[in-house]
């Protein structure tokens, strides 16, 4: 299989891109952070294509990509303590996780878990709004490979692995979202990015709250 490689710019971008994640296909596509590997979140077969590329077999979850924050009922619960990261980092780089609906497909993931992000990009808030609302997404790379921050580096890795690849250029932050554990008090940053456990903290109240003891 060749992977297609179009331009953002292409007037009809969305079109194809629709048409490959309806018939079960994968695509890349950019966001602020990283370039994605994409699928229908409740495309069982596409699901698990994307789990021999990156090598999950260990039930490791795969993160939604929403177009809004409206969309988050559909899939996880946000409990109250935590809506302030929400309202301050989406759209962004932070992916918060939550309590999972039944909505969320056992592909996604084991668990009672599900992580939900709302990028910033425009480009990938508005495919993602045409495929529903929601994306099933991770980064698109090997498993140890770096992650890609262009289409070139996403072909260097994935050429023939998947259906289709957006070139949107270089991604603007170049680096994995920050992810927040937010199923337990305080939530944890299971893993650093561009937002920093200082500011996650800061958001919350902790450090002031700490600071007044």
């Amino acid at each position: 299989m060749k992977t297609r490689v179009i331009r953002a710019e292409e007037p009809d971008v969305v079109k194809q891109a629709l048409a490959v994640w309806r018939a079960g296909g994968l695509v890349v596509l950019p966001t602020e952070t990283v370039y994605g590997l994409s699928a229908f979140p409740d495309s069982t077969e596409a699901l698990r294509r994307i789990r021999r590329i990156k090598g999950r077999d260990d039930g490791a979850f795969i993160a939604l990509l929403l177009s809004s924050p409206e969309e988050l009922p559909r899939f996880a619960t946000l409990p109250e303590i935590v809506q302030p990261l929400a309202q301050h980092f989406w759209p962004g780089p932070v992916t918060l996780m939550l309590p999972r609906t039944e909505a969320v497909s056992p592909e996604i993931g084991e668990g009672p878990r599900v992580g939900i992000r709302v990028p910033a990009l425009p480009l990938a808030r508005t495919l993602i709004q045409a495929a529903g609302g929601a994306l099933a997404v991770t980064s698109a790379n090997l498993p140890g490979h770096p992650v890609a921050r262009n289409a070139q580096e996403v072909l260097a890795q994935l050429d023939s692995k998947v259906d289709l690849v957006i070139d949107g250029g270089w991604a603007s932050i170049g680096a994995a979202s920050t992810v927040v554990d937010c199923t337990r008090w305080p939530p944890v940053v299971v893993r650093e990015g561009p937002i920093s456990e200082v500011n996650i903290r800061r958001v919350l109240g902790l450090i002031r709250r700490e600071g007044s003891r």
